[in-house]
């Protein structure tokens, strides 16, 4: 049984040690559990009970108003589709805009996570990144809509100590600046703390 409320611009850590079941209400949040899985209760997003939304639904919410930053950076992004294709693609999801507003807000939100806008490191592929600047690039594509919710599923534990931190900062201003809800999942009690 899990219950839990997070309030506008709120962060909240859900801890559990690992195979606890952590991700699992991570991937339920969003609906993305597999269809055996059973699931009873409700789960509210501005007033709507999301077990009830509709695929099409789910679809408009995930990247939209939800943002999700996984723990496998790497393994996350598209290998064969370079950076700036996978941002534009998950850009064209959401919204229909010029091709200038959409570099416009890609440039903006790549310097938001301390990443380079220009036109090389966006042509560049997942695969030689480091798993730091890896996962910077998933964050940049989290909060490209701005979502009011961004869950944020051990995001540090495939990072050394500094980058951990760096990426732990990194959480704590974006929720300031954007006024964004944080639901940070870890087994890590030190990185809940922080």
């Amino acid at each position: 049984r899990v219950a839990f409320e997070i309030d506008e611009g709120e962060v909240l850590g859900l801890i559990g040690e690992s195979g606890s079941g952590k991700s699992s209400v991570a991937m339920c949040l969003l609906g993305l559990l597999r269809r055996d899985c059973k699931v009873s209760g409700s789960i509210r997003f501005e007033g709507k009970d999301l077990l009830l939304a509709t695929e099409s639904e789910m679809r408009k919410l995930r990247g939209r108003e939800i943002g999700l930053v996984l723990q496998s950076p790497l393994a996350s992004l598209n290998p064969v589709l370079r950076i700036g294709d996978q941002l534009q693609e998950a850009w064209r999801a959401h919204r229909r805009t010029s091709r200038e507003e959409m570099r416009a807000e890609i440039g903006c939100v790549m310097r938001m996570v301390s990443l380079p806008a220009d036109e090389e490191f966006l042509r560049r592929y997942p695969r030689p990144l480091s798993v730091g600047l890896a996962q910077r690039v998933l964050i940049a594509m989290a909060i490209l809509h701005r979502p009011k919710l961004l869950i944020a599923d051990e995001p540090t534990s495939a990072l050394d100590m500094i980058t951990a931190a760096e990426i732990l900062k990194l959480f704590a201003r974006l929720n300031s600046e954007l006024g964004m809800a944080v639901l940070f999942i870890s087994h890590d009690l030190l990185s809940v703390a922080s």
